[in-house]
């Protein structure tokens, strides 16, 4: 069997490769990258945007000639045409998501919202029940304390932002803190509840609701097709214990 890859002056064979390939686990990923090019082999891009990408490629890799191109392409065991369809992809995965999702992405916004709303809040973090209690009435008699109060005393990160934290989505905190979260009133003061081993003072500074711009309605395309590719993998894709030889 012919060599295909030399590494460290070991050579490898295709008949070496696949195990080597189950074991570093990389099987599921050519999986996603064969279920994807065949996706989207029907969309093709312009002659000008072939040129365009093509060229871009070269001045960020640093390919000043035809000799550099194709010494680049040898080096990575390419040929031309592998070389356009891997830089063109990008291009044609978003043209594939458009075409086939952009009808479910209003449905899929409103089904995520309530996990994509942002909040801004405060947080004290200690140990000391007791301590957490004189300094929930410290807040609460100035609120203007919090800041100083939380680089003082709090025993986390947040202490040096003045327990500000975010904006950040709404599930990002703790379970119970985004539970505490979204049951208040920017401003809302939260008395001493027990998280973990923490005993945590929270306020609600902000609430951001999520709308559907144009980041978001990309990042709902982008959901809607990677839950595609990953049901595609759980139906179509079977990993076999061992390799078939002849």
């Amino acid at each position: 069997m012919s060599v295909v890859l030399e590494v460290d002056n070991q050579v490898y064979t295709a008949e070496d490769l696949v195990p080597l390939l189950t074991q570093y686990q990389i099987l599921p990923k050519l999986a996603q990258e064969i279920l994807t090019d065949k996706a989207i082999a029907r969309i093709q891009c312009s002659e000008e945007e072939n040129t365009q990408i093509f060229n871009q490629f070269c001045q960020q890799n640093q390919l000043n000639s035809e000799a550099e191109v194709q010494a680049w392409l040898d080096k990575q065991g390419m040929n031309r045409e592998q070389l356009q369809n891997l830089i063109t992809k990008k291009l044609r995965i978003d043209r594939y998501k458009e075409e086939t999702f952009s009808d479910r992405v209003d449905a899929h916004f409103i089904k995520r919202k309530s996990q994509l709303d942002r909040v801004v809040y405060s947080l004290i973090r200690v140990e000391k029940p007791e301590v957490a209690q004189e300094l929930y009435f410290r807040v609460k008699d100035d609120r203007n304390a919090f800041s100083t109060l939380a680089m003082e005393y709090s025993q986390g990160t947040e202490a040096q932002t003045g327990g500000l934290i975010g904006p950040v989505e709404i599930n990002a905190p703790h379970p119970k803190i985004a539970q505490i979260l979204a049951t208040c009133q920017p401003g809302q003061l939260v008395p001493p509840t027990r998280v973990g081993e923490w005993i945590v003072i929270v306020r609600l500074e902000n609430y951001i609701s999520a709308k559907l711009d144009s980041p978001m309605r990309q990042r709902m395309l982008d959901e809607l097709f990677n839950r595609w590719l990953n049901e595609s993998i759980q139906q179509k894709v079977s990993f076999l214990s061992s390799p078939v030889t002849s």
